[in-house]
């Protein structure tokens, strides 16, 4: 693992790893923003239902 390690920190190959690598953590934290977005609108859309049917 060491010796593989190794190559790609010498290779070009290594930084296109590197890049996907990072694509990949901006994209999740992106989604993690997305779904607290999500969350807090399908919470708020449930709560008014709840008081549609509670008052009537």
């Amino acid at each position: 693992m060491k010796q593989l390690l190794k190559r790609l920190w010498r290779e070009q190959d290594g930084q296109d790893l590197t890049e996907y690598g990072l694509l990949l953590v901006l994209v999740s934290l992106a989604a993690v923003a997305g779904m607290n977005t999500l969350a807090t609108a399908i919470n708020t859309a449930f709560q008014n239902a709840a008081t549609n049917l509670s008052s009537t």
